[in-house]
């Protein structure tokens, strides 16, 4: 789905009354509501490189404070931006990030200053610290120790505008200082445009995102907005900007995260992939040698949180359902032209300029993690507290964005004395830069995730947890390791982790039967094996972390090995890190591409947004359309028509929303006139509906996924051989 530009203003009637099942559409019908094709997108970008260069250099001044009053020395070494950006976007995507930067921010005072016992104490009894802390192995010795030190840049966005005051009034923001001396998050204040959320919309939040993003950021009453553009819009990629890992946190069932996450994150790459069709020589001056536009590969990930499908007897809000299902439609839909649309290929700069997405990946997490944690963690589901639950699972999505940063982490991201202080030999990693993750993920990702102590460090009196037998306590079991990783989510009590696996492949009684049959015959992946999930997974990424001075054996990692291979048949690509000394625990992660589109969380959430704002009357409350999905996935053809025959053109947003939706719009659409003041970047509501052909697109890459496999390496000789002639006999 491309970004349509018109100046039309005619408002279209209610589909389900203009098309009928038993008659053609009418054609002029049908004109009304089409939408004028797009010339193209509208994100403004800024095209003057001392302008940027300025930009970056104001917004890396705020970054770096304290070295602000060194540029005029001699010695002033001008300091990089991170490798790494984290976005949150909405209230659960800010909420993310900020626990992310509040986890490093608390890191680094446990490693750089000793806090005293009662410190130490209120700390102790927050379980995602007690996590940290453990996993770092900050313990109020002075030996050294190793540390995860790296400082992501965090950007915070929501269409609130009172974001600022909810993040300096919460309990991280009154706490030892946290906002005034984490000098790397930045908050974006948005609210001159909107200042009320939106509605739980996110057709609404992906349209006033698009306002933003249209407006030229000098028009901004805010000054600070047309830094933080400059940063993650105009220079990504360019030699001034360091930063090469961008992930986008949100929540796929709000209104808010769901539509602005895909929108900031298609303005990017439309930037960054302008920049490779301009061929103009940029003119250098003395301010800005050497920061032209060399261009370096990014990789860009959403990390999108599904609501719960089902929780114990209690209906969910449909809403949340529908809101997830279109965001993972549109993404399929943009993937889809993106990676394999190539039935009329053109390697022109229009054709690729509108086969963009928003995002290399987008990896998954659900919230019924949290549920499967708390059961396994012996409680009571309807004890659970509501911030409990979003804390832990806050604190899982930071272990996985742990694990990546460390993968990827360049020497520059930590601490100048890091390596000499841990005694760690930067030459022992293996570590995944942005070309390799670029080149490895793609589409949606799912997380497996399980950590461990260092065996020797067992503690006598744990008689088995999850296999560990205490016979074995001196060495790591790594078969366990993995199938833990696996596992449903569960709580680990000796690492403080959140374990298992961040969506499941199938429903959660059905997937608990499967795993365990696969331990009891010993890891046997016979059965788990032809799970779509597994079956068709075209890559995994596996990162290992190890403590200072763990080995990890050769028998350990062709065990992994063999586990993988067992379990993902069909993989074309494998990829390994080898992390070392930036925790002192052994954990394992991997990342499973693309088969998780396949699992039934999936599949069901874009089920329930094409049948409430896309199905035509006969289908909206029945089973055809569910039974109709798996026909057009599973289908040797894709029975077009008959999707024309179920579904109306365009996504209705009515369907969702409790109010008049024909009010609403010319609201929306009036504030756009009015601080975007230009009639040819005028864009309709209209103009961003799902269509109809995003559906086919959708099911289209679910085909693809759906027939995924690989034909295994065969010997190929011109030296014949006994066997081969006896072959050749039998055949003749």
């Amino acid at each position: 789905m491309a970004t349509r530009k018109t100046t039309r203003t005619t408002e279209p009637t209610d589909q389900d009354d203009l098309i009928t099942l038993d008659s053609p559409p009418d054609e002029q019908v049908i004109n009304l509501l089409t939408p004028v094709p797009s010339n193209g997108y509208m994100y403004f970008t800024e095209r003057d490189l001392n302008k940027i260069l300025h930009n970056l250099d104001t917004l890396r001044t705020s970054v770096y404070p304290h070295t602000a009053n060194q540029q005029d020395s001699e010695s002033y070494k001008q300091p990089q931006f991170p490798s790494v950006c984290l976005i949150g976007l909405g209230r659960c995507g800010s909420n993310i990030a900020l626990d992310v930067a509040s986890l490093v921010y608390n890191a680094r005072n446990f490693y750089l200053h000793e806090f005293n016992s009662e410190e130490k104490e209120v700390r102790e009894q927050d379980k995602p610290m007690r996590w940290i802390k453990r996993s770092l192995h900050l313990k109020g010795s002075h030996q050294v120790k190793p540390v995860f030190l790296i400082e992501p840049l965090v950007m915070l966005g929501d269409l609130d505008k009172d974001i600022e005051g909810r993040i300096r009034f919460s309990h991280k923001g009154e706490r030892s200082g946290f906002l005034k001396d984490y000098t790397k998050m930045k908050i974006m204040d948005l609210s001159e445009v909107h200042a009320g959320g939106s509605g739980n919309a996110p057709i609404l939040g992906q349209y006033l995102a698009k306002i933003i993003l249209n407006k030229d950021t000098q028009r901004f009453s805010n000054p600070d907005w047309k830094f933080v553009h400059s940063y993650l819009i105009d220079s990504c990629g360019i030699k001034a900007n360091q930063s090469r890992l961008y992930f986008y946190i949100f929540s796929a069932g709000g209104g808010t995260g769901s539509g602005m996450a895909s929108e900031f994150g298609l303005a990017q790459q439309y930037a960054y992939m302008s920049k490779t069709f301009d061929s103009r020589a940029q003119p250098e001056s003395a301010e800005n040698h050497g920061h032209s536009f060399v261009f370096e590969p990014i990789f860009t990930s959403g990390i999108c949180i599904l609501p719960n499908i089902s929780d114990h007897g209690v209906e969910m809000s449909e809403a949340l359902h529908i809101n997830a299902g279109r965001l993972l439609c549109k993404y399929l839909s943009e993937e889809w032209d993106f990676s394999y649309n190539f039935d009329n290929e053109d390697s022109s700069e229009a054709s690729v300029m509108h086969r963009i997405r928003p995002w290399n990946a987008m990896m998954l997490i659900s919230n019924d993690i949290m549920r499967y944690a708390e059961e396994t963690d012996e409680g009571a589901i309807q004890h659970i507290d509501v911030n409990a639950m979003e804390k832990y699972a806050n604190q899982y999505i930071s272990q996985q964005i742990f694990n990546i940063l460390t993968a990827q982490a360049v020497t520059t991201d930590y601490d100048e004395n890091y390596f000499r202080r841990a005694g760690i030999d930067i030459g022992e990693t293996i570590r995944l830069d942005a070309n390799d993750l670029f080149m490895s993920l793609a589409g949606p990702v799912a997380v497996a995730y399980a950590e461990s102590v260092i065996p020797s460090s067992l503690p006598q009196g744990v008689d088995k947890l999850r296999g560990i037998d205490t016979k074995k306590i001196g060495e790591l079991n790594i078969d366990d390791l993995f199938y833990r990783s696996i596992d449903l989510p569960h709580f680990n009590k000796i690492t403080q982790a959140i374990e298992g696996i961040s969506l499941l492949p199938i429903e959660s009684a059905r997937y608990r039967e499967s795993l365990a049959n696969y331990l009891q015959k010993g890891y046997d992946a016979n059965e788990l094996k032809d799970l779509h999930f597994f079956k068709n997974c075209s890559s995994v990424v596996s990162i290992i972390s190890l403590p200072k001075d763990y080995k990890l054996s050769y028998m350990d990692l062709n065990k992994l090995k063999s586990h993988l291979n067992a379990l993902f048949p069909n993989t074309t690509l494998k990829r390994y890190a080898l992390v070392i000394g930036a925790s002192a625990n052994i954990s394992l992660t991997t990342l499973i591409v693309k088969s998780p589109c396949l699992s039934d969380d999936f599949l069901t959430l874009i089920v329930a947004f094409i049948k409430r704002c896309f199905a035509k009357d006969p289908y909206r409350f029945d089973e055809q359309l569910d039974a109709a999905m798996l026909d057009f996935i599973r289908a040797e053809e894709f029975d077009e028509k008959l999707v024309d025959k179920m579904l109306n053109e365009y996504e209705n947003p009515a369907k969702i929303l409790d109010t008049n939706w024909y009010a609403i719009k010319p609201m929306y659409e009036k504030k756009y006139r009015e601080l975007i003041n230009d009639a040819d970047k005028f864009c309709s509501i209209n103009d961003i509906r799902l269509s109809r052909d995003s559906v086919k697109k959708a099911i289209k890459y679910l085909r693809e996924i759906y027939r995924h496999k690989i034909s295994k390496t065969r010997i190929v000789s011109l030296n014949s051989s006994p066997e081969t002639d006896k072959s050749k006999t039998r055949l003749q």
